[in-house]
């Protein structure tokens, strides 16, 4: 693979996975709620979520679900109704005031993995999408199987990179919401947009639909 489109495909990467989506949303929720405690989980739960979905596409199930409505759909509605159990839940999570800001209920690093796993592998549109990005970057003249390598590997360190980052920022803010009608606003958005993003799911069609 050239430095040249290596770099193109980098770029393109990074301006894909600035844009928040589900995946951000959540790992945000859980470092508002659990501060930097919670980043290793579901950074974790973010790579191996992407790690997922691009190794999917690359063995050919992003052209299966691009060709079979059946499955697409499954799975369509399978990540759609996490999605909203998720922002329903967040939507309903209890405020906490002062020193008890601190005391949020218990979650197990593993949970939040699977959560962020879940959220960032059982998404149709994320193995599809790459399924129509990574040929954009493949050069045919050269062998294809270590292009796929350096591209799946350079897009899960900048994915594990800008999770990290969301991580930390979210956990910084925690002491600037820490007022009842802050957080319950922040829960609220962050609830709404998780079940929109749910919502948009269930109504996203194949493009060749």
């Amino acid at each position: 693979m050239s430095f040249e489109l290596w770099l193109a495909f980098a770029a393109a990467s990074t301006v894909m996975l600035l844009i928040p989506g589900p995946t951000v949303l959540i790992v945000v929720s859980y470092a508002l709620g659990h501060g930097r405690r919670s980043a290793m989980a579901t950074v974790a739960g973010v790579a191996l979520g992407d790690f997922t979905a691009m190794t999917a596409s690359m063995l050919g199930l992003g052209v299966l679900l691009s060709t079979s409505a059946a499955l697409f759909t499954a799975l369509k509605w399978v990540g759609a109704a996490y999605l909203v159990y998720l922002g329903v839940k967040l939507w309903r999570a209890p405020v906490t005031v002062g020193a008890d800001a601190d005391e949020q209920p218990d979650v197990s690093p593993l949970r939040m993995m699977l959560h962020t796993y879940a959220v960032t592998a059982l998404n149709p549109k994320s193995i599809v999408f790459f399924v129509a990005f990574l040929p954009q970057f493949l050069d045919t003249a050269r062998p294809l199987a270590g292009q796929m390598v350096a591209m799946e590997a350079t897009f899960l360190v900048l994915a594990t990179l800008n999770a990290t980052l969301y991580a930390l920022l979210a956990s910084a803010a925690r002491r600037a919401v820490r007022t009842p009608s802050v957080q319950r606003a922040v829960n609220r958005t962050g609830g709404s947009l998780l079940v929109g993003a749910g919502l948009l799911t269930a109504a996203w069609k194949k493009a060749a639909a």
